[in-house]
């Protein structure tokens, strides 16, 4: 296996992997927050509870810019902070109700769009970008 070969596929594949979050994500916030506020709300939505370093990690941002977005998310009663209960020091981030049912509405719309771009394939082919998907995440994009 020519791995140099493989892993040009796999920055083509990253690359088309971002188009598409773009292109199926375009649209499903809420105008009354930013895009940078969307991507913390998904990221939260998707792993609460947060902490404001695993947030400024993931949302490539400085703390203090990632502790004032999260600052303005909890003003907009999107998400809560919550102190942790074995370290007082430490605060953890989640959902709201508000914030949940946001993100519910946006993975909905999302969800439609996934499925249109899926619609034509057959049974055999879900499968297999199941197993796919599943293989990615195991070995390529796990911790």
């Amino acid at each position: 296996m020519d791995k140099h070969a493989l892993f040009q596929k796999f920055v083509a594949f990253s690359a088309a992997v971002h188009q598409t979050t773009h292109e199926m994500t375009k649209d499903v916030k809420s105008d009354d927050i930013t895009p940078v506020q969307y991507s913390i709300l998904e990221y939260i939505a998707l792993s609460q509870p947060v902490t404001p370093s695993q947030v400024s990690d993931c949302q490539h941002m400085s703390m203090p810019n990632t502790s004032r977005e999260l600052k303005k998310l909890s003003e907009k009663h999107l998400c809560e902070k919550l102190d942790a209960p074995d370290d007082r020091r430490k605060q953890y981030y989640r959902l709201t109700q508000e914030g949940e049912s946001m993100m519910s509405e946006a993975f909905k719309r999302i969800e439609a769009r996934f499925l249109r771009r899926i619609q034509d394939s057959s049974n055999a082919e879900l499968e297999e970008i199941e197993r796919a998907l599943e293989v990615l995440r195991s070995k390529v994009f796990s911790d």
